[in-house]
């Protein structure tokens, strides 16, 4: 089971003693919203309550990954995430099915090599692996007042001991635990370089034979570095992009290191002066030859776009996972900043409505990042395009919408850190085979704190989606990503593009749907594809909330939470909406035309902003 770390609205306690074990989480601020949770021993839910259609919605979900689902390698199988495949026997035992170990026979786990002759202790031997997590404690036995040699001679003494380990037992507890029957739902969470706060030296009994071979082997791997180092005069080094993470403030980035040095040593660091606690969050490596083999070594016909970053390319691992691999550009004079930024953020974010990031590359000079291969592209790639725009009815737009808003309340209040995306756009909403929007692209987001604005001398975004107070005045808070949702939601709701918009003397589409508004008429915006399809009133709905959204004063835009609780409500019990920003006219000629026209949409699964100076 993932930990649970208090966030902004919820405090977790977890209590074990000797008299009791219990978990209790409370509210850390009120909140408009009804939320549940859902805990068992394999996964943790929220929901949050959706008063209009009387039903929950799932906001967070946990696992976050394979690893963290229980016990999903069987017995004495060890799930190592960036490993292919994730489960593996631990040393020294076998997959008990005949067939070749897959997914569908992984529950079935691993049996011992080598049988153990439990009464001959000259034969026995416990062998150290480093860096597990805790097997599942419910055949096991936790003795604080005994010491590391005791407790290896009561596990040696008892035949039904099969592992031990001593300190660093979570929770403040050390002394000596000891399993008894088949070891479960091992992890592999850290490594001899790089030991977890969570992670254990388990001692497993063993045929002492094993030990024996397991050291042959390690003096073999000694034996071939040695010489490997004599003839290169190197160093053999295997490094890891780890991701670290401290308090900071304000407009603070992390600031990453990977120089030559920062590589040799295997991590990315965050540097900068002050204390505090720092917690090492560990990112798979890529090797670069094994993303060019997944991508045909970059070859042009797998290219599915290219940004300010550099080209985007579709890849398949040797596991048949379908990936997408953003390459970061030599010659691109922007990017560098947003891609570590992104690797930094992605990597603490999950939620099913934002994109995965599933590893890194820093090798050879390159700089890439590895995600999840969405086959819809883009919500663009639909929403423009004069032909694939009949593919998206209306039933399609809101469970769409309502993604989104379960994103962005994911990043503006239910993430440990708050993110402002600052580039919400419909190229960065990515959708799956399912059409679940996932949004991506976290380039230039800033992790946020306190309430009020702040202020950048860098801005950067998407002309058409940036806030005027960001715009203008380099201020920007979680209402400004509320402002780039309300462009969005005018969009999908109408099919047109706020930008290079020209009608009935409007110069986008801002202004364009206020002055139907005003006219009573902003059933006129609705996208024609749609038909009879949408209720009125919960189209109009939806323009109501659009244009709350974007209203010029930040401080009278909803919260993400208040959007939520305003969906679907009849348009008569929602706020009026103030004249909205950008609504201006500049005398434009009327083009007069009803027919879409085609528009340079992204066909790439993960884009990246096109970031213009403002």
């Amino acid at each position: 089971m993932p930990e649970l770390q208090t966030t902004r609205d919820y405090s977790f306690n977890f209590v074990y003693n000797e008299d009791e074990i219990q978990f209790t989480f409370n509210m850390a601020q009120s909140s408009a919203i009804i939320t549940r949770i859902v805990m068992n021993q394999s996964q943790y839910e929220v929901y949050t309550w959706v008063e209009e259609k009387k039903e929950w919605s799932m906001l967070v979900y946990l696992p976050k990954n394979k690893c963290d689902s229980y016990n999903l390698c069987g017995a004495y199988g060890n799930c190592i995430m960036g490993e292919s495949p994730v489960c593996q026997c631990v040393e020294g035992f076998k997959p008990k099915s005949l067939q070749t170990w897959n997914p569908e026979e992984w529950y079935k786990g691993c049996e011992r090599s080598k049988k153990l002759s439990c009464h001959d202790k000259d034969k026995i031997a416990f062998v150290k692996f480093v860096g597990l997590k805790s097997p599942d404690t419910k055949d096991s036995w936790v003795e604080e007042s005994m010491d590391f040699e005791e407790c290896r001679a009561r596990c040696l003494n008892n035949c039904s001991c099969t592992a031990y380990t001593y300190s660093n037992i979570r929770y403040g507890i050390s002394g000596c635990a000891m399993w008894f029957g088949d070891l479960f739902d091992i992890r592999q969470i850290a490594n001899n370089d790089s030991m977890d706060v969570d992670s254990q030296n388990v001692y497993i009994r063993m045929s002492a034979s094993e030990k024996e071979v397991k050291n042959k082997q390690k003096m073999i791997v000694i034996m071939i570095v040695v010489v490997a180092i004599a003839i290169v005069f190197g160093v053999l080094l295997i490094p890891y992009c780890i991701c670290k993470r401290s308090n900071f403030k304000g407009e603070d980035l992390i600031s990453f290191d990977f120089s030559d040095r920062a590589i040799q040593r295997g991590l990315i660091n965050k540097k900068r002066a002050g204390k505090g606690r720092n917690k090492e969050m560990e990112l798979p490596l890529f090797s670069f030859s094994s993303v060019s083999i997944a991508t045909n070594y970059f070859n042009a016909t797998n290219k599915l776009g290219e940004g300010g970053f550099g080209p985007v390319y579709k890849g398949s691992l040797l596991n048949e996972q379908s990936i997408a691999v953003k390459r970061l550009s030599r010659k691109s004079g922007q990017g560098w900043e947003e891609l570590k930024n992104e690797a930094m953020l992605i990597a603490k974010l999950q939620h099913k409505n934002l994109v995965k990031l599933l590893g890194c590359c820093i090798e050879r000079n390159e700089k890439i990042l590895i995600y999840e291969y969405l086959p819809n592209k883009s919500l663009d790639y639909f929403l423009f395009d004069p032909i694939r725009y009949g593919m998206i009815d209306w039933a399609t737009r809101t469970h769409i919408i309502e993604g989104i808003v379960q994103g962005l309340l994911y990043l503006h209040q239910y993430s440990k850190l708050q993110i402002i995306h600052r580039d919400l756009k419909a190229s960065n909403i990515l959708l799956d085979k399912d059409m679940n929007p996932k949004i991506s692209d976290f380039g230039l987001a800033k992790i946020f704190c306190g309430n009020g604005s702040q202020a950048t001398n860098r801005i950067m975004g998407t002309y058409g989606y940036m806030s005027p107070e960001y715009a203008m005045e380099g201020l920007f808070s979680i209402k400004s990503d509320i402002f780039s949702f309300g462009v969005l939601l005018l969009e999908i709701l109408s099919g047109k593009k706020n930008t290079s918009f020209y009608h009935s003397g409007s110069i986008n589409l801002i202004g364009y749907a206020w002055d139907l508004w005003k006219s009573n008429k902003s059933l006129e915006l609705m996208d024609p594809i749609l038909g009879d399809t949408p209720p009125a009133n919960v189209f109009l709905s939806y323009i109501n909330i659009a244009f709350l959204c974007v209203q010029e004063n930040a401080a009278d835009r909803p919260t993400i939470s208040d959007v939520i609780l305003m969906i679907n409500k009849e348009p008569a019990l929602l706020p009026y909406p103030k004249k909205p920003a950008f609504s201006f006219a500049r005398g434009i000629e009327d083009l007069g035309s009803s027919k879409k026209k085609p528009e340079i949409c992204s066909v790439n699964d993960v884009t990246a902003s096109i970031l213009e100076a403002r």
